[in-house]
């Protein structure tokens, strides 16, 4: 399977040393024809403004959106989880307006803020991951369904989709094809976060492709 990448600014080469690891082949996304024939994208972390910015200039915004809306599998990482989000608390306009969330922008404060926390994912197995929160948002409010209740830390399952709280506020959701955290699991050498995208998600919705 091929795993674009955007690579427009932020942390897209620790994603892509992640996916070759794993055996599959990683592509820099930089401009629209690099999404032909990709299987899935992941938008790293780094700056949303600049990000938006530069998916706007490049011509890739709508091209984008359109695949996503037509079944390409994605995962926001951070400043990803922002470009995705329907709302920003905050700001004028979304970029992406496509995850049916309310994201809360440098939500865990500022680069001296950053911290990690371990924490047990049923999707991973057993072993905790290390969650890497810099100058991290979290989702303020959602909109998919009113099945979370539980605000333990964890996930939370509700058909086919879930979502990640740490301290009550909300850091990962799988709405559909798409996938947003708060945290960076591509700055830890742990790679089964992107072993579930592409073996679980990516191949999923490969089945039924139409982008």
């Amino acid at each position: 399977m091929k795993i674009g990448v955007l690579a427009l600014q932020g942390g897209f080469k620790e994603h892509i040393d992640h996916i070759k690891s794993l055996g599959y082949q990683a592509v820099e996304v930089r401009k629209k024809e690099d999404l032909d024939g990709i299987d899935g994208i992941i938008l790293p972390g780094g700056e949303s403004t600049t990000m938006g910015r530069l998916l706007r200039v490049t011509g890739l915004k709508e091209v984008l959106r359109e695949k996503i809306i037509n079944g390409l599998p994605v995962w926001g990482t951070c400043a990803g989880m922002i470009l995705l989000a329907k709302n920003i608390d905050g700001a004028d306009s979304p970029h992406l307006s496509l995850m049916d969330i309310t994201v809360k922008r440098n939500a865990y404060g500022t680069q001296i803020d950053s911290f990690s926390k371990p924490i047990h994912l049923d999707i991973l197995g057993e072993q905790p991951l290390d969650l890497v929160f810099i100058r991290a948002p979290y989702i303020s409010s959602l909109n998919i369904t009113n099945n979370f209740l539980d605000d333990s830390d964890g996930m939370h399952f509700a058909n086919d989709n879930w979502i990640i709280k740490l301290d009550k506020h909300i850091v990962g959701i799988k709405e559909g094809n798409m996938i947003a955290t708060s945290f960076h699991p591509e700055l830890t050498p742990d790679t089964r976060f992107h072993k579930y995208f592409i073996e679980e998600i990516v191949s999923r919705h490969r089945c039924m492709a139409q982008y």
